[in-house]
């Protein structure tokens, strides 16, 4: 776990960056308290211990993940298991773990930067894993195009990290996040938001940071998608965080 200062982020991306989305929406500042973080995506053998601990609210199963290996994020895990597993955590070690909300999420994977990643205008292979070898979308801005691994990395594969010393924050797989889905933030600061469009996402949960199977494009800081919440993916896992006691 990584402790991260009180600090203020805008939210969401400016009209002007590429590839944005309408999602990415209304940009808005928020300020929050210290934290801590997970330097690195939960990975399987940190996984394993905690299923094979006493259940809260359901089973776990110990060995989920399609890419297996111990230092690998764990993934095919569904946002509920994924609160089972910092329940259970807490439990465990009597603090309290749980998933980040999407403005913790952002401002760590920010840390204090404004470009669309946190190591700057473009991002390349060489530093995240995410699909580079796309034809049309294998790039982006004036960064080169690159390979396409097409499995998960082992957290600490390219030994990079933020000026929070958070790892892994841009590709190898999307991170679950507390929030229910709203397609823009609206007014975010003054607590109004949109409905959804389709009832069906209503229900849905945030995912953060793109994957070893997305573009890079969505792989950006601002970079926001859903899930059921019920759903296990491949290139779908989480991180946690412990609020400071009071």
């Amino acid at each position: 776990m990584v402790l991260l200062p009180a600090g203020s982020c805008f939210v969401g991306s400016p009209q002007e960056e590429r590839e944005r989305q309408e999602r990415e929406g209304l940009r808005h500042k928020v300020d929050l308290p210290q934290f801590f973080m997970g330097r690195y995506p939960i990975t399987q053998a940190q996984w394993e211990f905690v299923a094979r601990l006493p259940a809260v609210n359901l089973g776990l199963n110990p060995i989920p993940s399609q890419f297996q290996g111990s230092d690998r994020p764990v993934e095919q895990v569904s946002w509920f298991e994924a609160v089972e597993f910092c329940d259970r955590l807490s439990l465990h070690t009597g603090r309290p773990y749980r998933l980040p909300t999407e403005a913790e999420w952002e401002y760590a994977c920010r840390a204090n930067t404004t470009t669309p990643f946190h190591f700057g205008e473009t991002i390349t292979t060489d530093l995240a894993n995410y699909n580079g070898a796309d034809e049309q979308h294998g790039a982006y801005g004036r960064g080169p195009r690159g390979e396409n691994r097409l499995t998960t990395t082992p957290v600490d594969h390219f030994g990079i990290a933020n000026a929070f010393g958070l790892c892994d924050m841009h590709g190898n797989v999307w991170e679950w996040c507390q929030d229910s889905w709203r397609p823009t933030y609206d007014d975010a600061s003054k607590g109004e938001t949109k409905t959804a469009s389709q009832p069906d996402q209503s229900t849905h949960r945030v995912a953060r940071g793109g994957s070893w199977y997305t573009t890079p494009q969505r792989c950006r800081s601002a970079s926001r998608i859903h899930f059921d919440p019920k759903s296990r993916h491949s290139d779908v896992g989480f991180r946690v965080v412990c609020a400071l006691e009071k």
